[in-house]
């Protein structure tokens, strides 16, 4: 694993508090070599078969499941659990040393009545508990509000967390356009894995397919990013909306779960850094990201510590925040207006959410303004898709405007770098 770290001002002022950002870039090791085998993958999915999804919906589901059975290896783990008021293990978890039959279970399945997300989503957790699997990936798709069982998100949240503790990550699909997004999102946030908006069959299968991609691809698993600060420095802020817990007096570790081959993240913290009387280096935190290198099935640990320079008022005075840094600062907070006015279009609040769209597209204009020729494209682009959204809010409708924000603010905020 590759971590650098980029300070917006590396100089502070003597004998005076402030301020800096700090941006972290980690790149995951490249693919083992074609000769070395990978370790088996294990997929869990969770497949929403109540009465909404009758159709084009669940036929779609069905195609893309049946098309990654056929990408996994017979040694992989793969296991099939429906729902609708109850649960159904449709493909027991195990290798898939019977492909067709697994496909013929799959095609099996038809819709249901009312849904109980909670219902398949515990099932599934016996299963992958039953064959000891370790790594294993569940994938929630679900078009519909749940209306039985475990409705709370913050509930699902800590299930999916607790899930995580033991290894297991969550990523969730939500279909069209009558699922609940931020159940789907907590889910997906505790559980350390994607939330993705699908909103056709050709979409979902799509998504499905990247979701396997990524399966395939996982060199690092169980990752973890510790900040330790030195006395009186402090973590003021983490913009990566990622689970975080406080270790202790200045040390907080934030959850990244699993990287595939040459993926790349970027991370940003602010840190208040205090007063200090003596001129020169000094170190302020520690970085340390520890995960397990799936190649070697060891773990390993990269550290970085963060220093600032103190300097003279005066010569303080004259610095210029790094642009890389002071661009990623105003693209994440766009993303965190682009999350605001998900919410409002979730809520039913149109003109609010146009106001947080008009306000993601100042900041990022604002950061594309200061950025580095480098990174221009990316925003331009991300800017583009912000316009979009907002030219279309009336058109579109707010919910699907909302799934669709709420898709993208996951996308850019908690997996940046991510490819697309």
């Amino acid at each position: 694993m590759k971590l650098n770290a980029l300070l917006d001002v590396g100089v502070v002022a003597h004998e005076a508090a402030d301020e800096v950002a700090v941006l972290l870039d980690l790149e995951a090791p490249a693919a083992p070599k074609v000769d070395v085998q990978r370790p088996p993958a294990t997929l869990q999915v969770v497949l929403d078969r109540s009465g909404s999804m009758w159709g084009a919906p669940l036929e779609g589901a069905k195609a893309a499941l049946s098309a990654l059975v056929q990408r996994l290896d017979p040694t992989d783990n793969f296991g099939l659990v429906a729902f609708d008021h109850q649960a159904q293990v449709v493909v027991p978890t195990g290798p898939l040393t019977d492909k067709e039959g697994a496909v013929e279970r799959i095609s099996s399945v038809t819709p249901g009545g009312s849904t109980d997300l909670s219902a398949g989503y515990l099932r599934a957790l016996r299963e992958i508990k039953r064959v000891g699997a370790a790594g294993a990936t569940v994938l929630v798709i679900s078009d519909g509000h749940v209306n039985a069982g475990i409705e709370d998100a913050d509930e699902f949240a800590a299930l999916a967390g607790r899930a995580h503790g033991r290894g297991v990550v969550t990523a969730t699909l939500g279909y069209g356009e009558g699922y609940d997004e931020t159940l789907l999102a907590a889910i997906a946030r505790s559980g350390n894995g994607n939330h993705v908006f699908a909103a056709d069959p050709d979409a979902a299968g799509a998504a499905i397919a990247k979701e396997v991609d990524g399966l395939l691809e996982k060199v690092v698993q169980a990752a973890t990013l510790t900040v330790r600060m030195e006395p009186s420095a402090e973590l003021l802020r983490l913009y990566n909306d990622l689970p975080a817990t406080h270790l202790g007096e200045g040390v907080v570790m934030v959850e990244l779960g699993d990287l595939y081959a040459g993926e790349r993240r970027k991370l940003l913290l602010k840190l208040s850094v205090p007063a200090m009387a003596a001129l020169g280096l000094a170190q302020v935190a520690t970085i340390e990201v520890g995960y397990v290198a799936l190649a070697r099935l060891a773990e390993e640990t990269v550290v970085v510590p963060i220093h600032v320079n103190v300097v003279p008022g005066d010569e303080a005075a004259q610095r210029i925040a790094d642009p890389v840094v002071r661009s990623e600062v105003l693209f994440q907070d766009a993303q965190e207006h682009k999350r605001l006015a998900s919410e409002a279009f979730e809520g039913g609040d149109v003109d609010a959410g146009e106001r947080m769209l008009d306000q993601t597209m100042g900041l990022l204009g604002d950061a594309f303004d200061v950025a580095p020729d480098s990174a221009k494209p990316g925003i331009e682009r991300e800017l583009d898709e912000v316009a979009g959204l907002r030219r279309m809010t009336r058109s579109l409708g707010s919910s699907s405007i909302s799934k669709i924000t709420r898709a993208s603010f996951h996308e850019q905020n908690r997996k940046r770098g991510r490819e697309s």
